[in-house]
């Protein structure tokens, strides 16, 4: 072996080492890439410099990793648009819909508003009807009579109260004669001997 062989085999040693080196790495970011997708985890050069334990200058430096995140950035980008775009129809749907029932509840509060209209046009018409059917001496008549009930209501209430207190009265009195009923019933049974409890 030569000298100028020997700085030569270790630089393609160098080379062949470095070149396993982004080969494993290049593996490591296409895993990433995979397993993010599978996870349907957000794609980003971060996340995948994370998850393949790279740089994010090797991943801005080599072209076979840049192709590769930028193609899932890519396809993120798309699947997030079509999802956006489906969201979008949900909501226009959604929005659709209650725009819908909001109409229909709209009318139908309009056709209860017009019927609670004509019952209170209807009501209206029969309170004039009855205040026009009261003359003034059916007036008069009803007048006199409230005044007599009033009075009467007095009365009662006064003869009410009159034989409540005669009723208190009576069993006050009641309460007297039953204690000298008592009173009278323990004289007599008292043997003759026996003074007389005072």
């Amino acid at each position: 072996m030569t000298i100028g062989t020997a700085p030569q085999a270790r630089t393609a040693a160098t080379l062949a080492a470095r070149h396993r080196k982004t080969e494993t790495a290049l593996g490591r970011v296409h895993e990433a890439i995979a397993r993010l997708r599978r996870e349907k985890a957000q794609v980003s050069v971060a996340a995948v410099g994370r998850r393949a334990s790279v740089s994010r200058t090797f991943l801005y430096d080599n072209p076979q990793a840049r192709a590769a995140v930028a193609a899932a950035l890519a396809e993120a980008g798309n699947q997030r648009h079509r999802t956006l775009a489906d969201q979008d129809d949900e909501r226009e749907a959604t929005w659709r819909e209650r725009a819908l029932n909001a109409e229909g509840a709209l009318k139908s509060a309009h056709a209860e508003i017009q019927s609670q209209r004509t019952r209170i046009g209807e009501l209206l018409g029969q309170v004039r009807d009855l205040q026009t059917e009261w003359t003034e001496e059916t007036l008069q008549r009803i007048t006199t009579e409230n005044t007599a009930l009033k009075q009467r209501v007095r009365q009662l209430t006064t003869d009410n109260r009159t034989l409540d207190e005669r009723l208190k009265a009576a069993r006050t009195n009641l309460r007297f004669q039953d204690r000298r009923v008592a009173d009278l019933e323990a004289r007599i049974a008292a043997p003759a001997g026996e003074p007389e409890a005072p």
